[in-house]
């Protein structure tokens, strides 16, 4: 889940290393003990001490069913951002996964992600069974696979039972991690303790955080998406942890928790994403703050910051509100509240809600109460800085000009130093520079030619108008290129313009015509350009081009009544 103290939007710098080799409705997997409500507990070594289970208990196998264990081989297609119409690079890796249903099993999402082919496993059995995938879930890096066919799943697990999935472990317990890591093909058991309980970055898709369980089991390549228990009963999902050079003997498990909010939020066959408020808040620690706001000081209450127009509090929530309540729960002034006797971050309720599902707030504004209530969703912007699978690289080609919608893969692929570039990927959410620009276009490379020559500067450059045309969307400019737009007074050149770049990028239209033919054949370009409608447009009403295109019109009115002042 994202950090509700912080913006969602910030780029958050991972130290953290994916550690491990890389759905149909899901049926009901068996349901944790009354009680497990994955908040961390509080830490009362005597009472722990004495509620302890020898650690032959806690770590016995003798139970376990291994045959509800697979190994979950995977071929994979990587896309290639820096050349985006080649196929790929292949590659193939090995996880783990569970039985939690019928013909339902339990992997982590960075195990199947980019899978041109899944096939499962079992002990003892060296037949591989053909998978796929039904629901993934990059946000929370777990997903759900099931055997092709039926009835090779009834023969092949006949009899196998499900996998019970129990509660959040006690620090300082022992749990065992069951997989098949490098080193060899057949399951492996490692035993560790459970030493934190705490949000974490799930550095799968790099920008989300929720509940996670530090243990020193010795996990490896290989462990990813394999079950951890205790007592027979799966506590986890091995999923991350930091490299060698980091940290020894540090692994993470996925908790129960997220585990089971997966599964229910999969059993209509569609993943429908974890929920977030969206809003940044600061907290209210002195007093003179408090006093400019009329509060009273009794440690409550955290200010709104920035409530983003595509979040859910947009629209109802205003900067300076003061949060002082949260279904029911008072917030304390750290952002803290209390479930359960246990001290929380307030982002504990959000976390345990659903797309759809309404929050109640308690709002101090202009000096009185009053409650809003929120309905939960989606927030899509911070995808822009979020690692992105199982998508095909967007891309328009035209001339040896190669231009690519801004995102984290561009950013990785390509080395953008331009100062604009920069600022609209870390500021794409915080300043919501998406609702002039959905889509941040930049030209990403330039294949040589006769017809391009000279043109190198302009790589690395935010596009701004192409033939009079402003570039919103990557369909923008493929338009504006390909149609019948053009600059007055410049109807023979295909002319771009591009932010913080006095001098546009010209090219004469008939020689650009015949390049671009040249250039497909001469680099082996199979197609010109991929373009998808951007995620960011599902934001009902975020972006009116009609309202854009005024209110650049009124700034160019400005700007030219400026000019003409200046000259006087």
């Amino acid at each position: 889940m994202k950090t509700l103290i912080l913006p969602v939007s910030a780029f958050l710098t991972l130290s953290l290393s994916s550690a491990f080799g890389q759905q149909a409705p899901p049926t009901q997997a068996p349901q944790a003990p009354a009680g497990s409500s994955g908040v961390a507990p509080k830490i009362d070594p005597e009472e722990i001490a004495a509620s302890l289970k020898p650690e032959s208990e806690q770590a016995d196998i003798s139970e376990i069913e291994f045959d509800a264990v697979v190994r979950v081989e995977v071929d994979t297609k990587t896309p290639n951002y820096r050349v985006p119409w080649n196929i790929g690079g292949m590659g193939s890796g090995v996880g783990t996964g569970f039985l939690v249903g019928k013909n339902q099993f339990v992997t982590n999402a960075h195990v199947v992600s980019n899978n041109r082919l899944i096939y499962i496993k079992k002990v003892n059995d060296p037949r591989p069974y053909k998978a796929k995938t039904i629901t993934v879930a990059h946000d929370c890096d777990l997903a759900l696979l099931e055997l092709e066919s039926e009835e090779e799943f009834e023969t092949a697990f006949k009899g196998v039972e499900p996998l019970y999935i129990g509660g959040v472990p006690k620090l300082n317990t022992t749990v065992i991690a069951v997989g098949y890591p490098i080193g060899g093909e057949r399951i492996s058991v490692t035993r560790g303790v459970v030493s934190r309980i705490d949000f974490r970055p799930y550095s799968h898709s790099g920008v989300d955080n929720h509940l996670t369980i530090q243990v020193d089991a010795a996990i490896n390549p290989g462990n990813s998406g394999g079950p951890v228990l205790q007592d027979n009963e799966v506590v986890g999902v091995a999923f991350q942890g930091y490299s060698g050079n980091v940290a020894q003997n540090t692994g993470y498990m996925i908790p129960v928790p997220v585990i089971e909010r997966f599964l229910k939020d999969s059993e209509d066959g569609k993943y429908d994403h974890y929920v977030d408020l969206a809003t940044s808040t600061i907290n209210i620690l002195n007093p003179a703050q408090r006093i400019a706001l009329g509060l009273p000081n009794d440690n409550k209450g955290v200010m709104v910051a920035v409530p983003d127009a595509a979040g859910s509090a947009g629209g109802e929530l205003k900067p300076e509100d003061v949060l002082l309540s949260i279904d029911g729960h008072e917030i304390y002034s750290d952002g803290f509240i209390e479930i359960d006797d246990e001290r929380v971050d307030m982002n504990e309720i959000i976390e345990r809600k659903f797309a759809g599902d309404k929050v109640m707030l308690e709002v101090w504004r202009d000096r009185k109460k009053i409650d809003v209530e929120v309905e939960l969703k989606r927030f899509i912007p911070y995808l822009l800085q979020a690692n992105q699978y199982d998508k095909q690289p967007n891309f328009v080609l035209f001339a040896g000009m190669q231009f690519q919608p801004l995102d984290r893969s561009l950013m990785a692929a390509h080395p953008m130093s331009n100062l604009q570039v920069r600022y609209h990927y870390l500021y794409y959410g915080q300043e919501e520079l998406y609702r002039d620009r959905p889509q941040t276009v930049v030209l990403t490379a330039i294949l040589p030619d006769s017809a391009n020559t000279y043109l190198q500067p302009y790589v690395g450059k935010v596009v701004d108008e192409v033939n009079g045309v402003k570039i919103r969307l990557l369909q923008d400019l493929h338009d504006a290129l390909n149609g019948d737009h053009a600059e007055e007074g410049h109807e023979d050149f295909h002319v771009i313009r591009c932010l913080g770049e006095g001098r546009p990028l010209v090219i004469e239209r008939k020689e650009a015509k015949t390049a671009h033919q040249r250039i497909m054949a001469k680099y082996n370009v199979g197609f010109d350009h991929f373009i998808e409608k951007p995620e960011i447009l599902e934001v009902e009403g975020l972006f009116d081009r009609e309202e854009a295109e005024k209110r650049d019109a009124e700034e160019e009115a400005k700007e030219k009544e400026a000019e003409e002042k200046a000259a006087e």
